[in-house]
């Protein structure tokens, strides 16, 4: 995403959020629409297999409730991650104490595939994700925002609680591992 792109998304999240403030709930509506989708998959990199719906809504919810504290030293969507984040440390603390299991369904299996084309590129992706797997919690964090969501190293530093630099080197670190990985057989 480019840097025009990005502060275009930024604008608009800024003029949603005024709406939203002045009452126009649509302006809520629209900004779970522009930001949902990226969340689930974040919360996906982060070992998150069930509930990801009700962990993206509570991410809404609880950046509603404090949306007068953004300050916007970040993009929404960084400081949505924030959240996300946080909620599923929460999460991941609470199974620990055994309040909650996580277990994997027969459906969660893939049964067939309808074409060779689809055989390929579903290998492809679990040996991608079994090399992503493989990273460090920060070189997965990392490598997976900057990837998938496209983000910045600042945006990225400010998600992950570190510092850019750190970042750009936990993504390079990431990068080669990865490479390595895919080309080992």
């Amino acid at each position: 995403m480019s840097e025009s792109n990005r502060d275009g998304d930024a604008q608009v999240d800024v003029a949603l959020i005024a709406r939203w403030q002045r009452g126009d709930q649509r302006a809520a509506t629209e900004l779970v629409e522009r930001h949902a989708q990226a969340l689930a998959r974040f919360s996906a990199t982060q070992g998150v297999r069930d509930g990801v719906d009700e962990l993206v809504q509570d991410t809404f919810v609880r950046a509603f409730n404090s949306l007068d504290s953004f300050r916007g030293d970040s993009s929404l969507r960084t400081w949505l991650f924030t959240i996300l984040k946080r909620l599923v440390i929460d999460r991941k603390r609470a199974e620990r104490r055994g309040q909650q299991q996580v277990e994997l369904e027969e459906e969660h299996a893939v049964q067939e595939y309808d074409a060779l084309d689809g055989m390929v590129a579903d290998e492809a992706m679990r040996r991608v994700r079994e090399a992503v797997a493989r990273l460090s919690p920060m070189q997965r964090e990392v490598f997976t925002l900057r990837v998938t969501e496209g983000l910045p190293y600042t945006e990225i530093a400010a998600v992950v609680g570190s510092t850019e630099g750190a970042c750009r080197v936990h993504y390079h670190n990431a990068m080669r591992a990865v490479k390595e990985y895919l080309s080992n057989d």
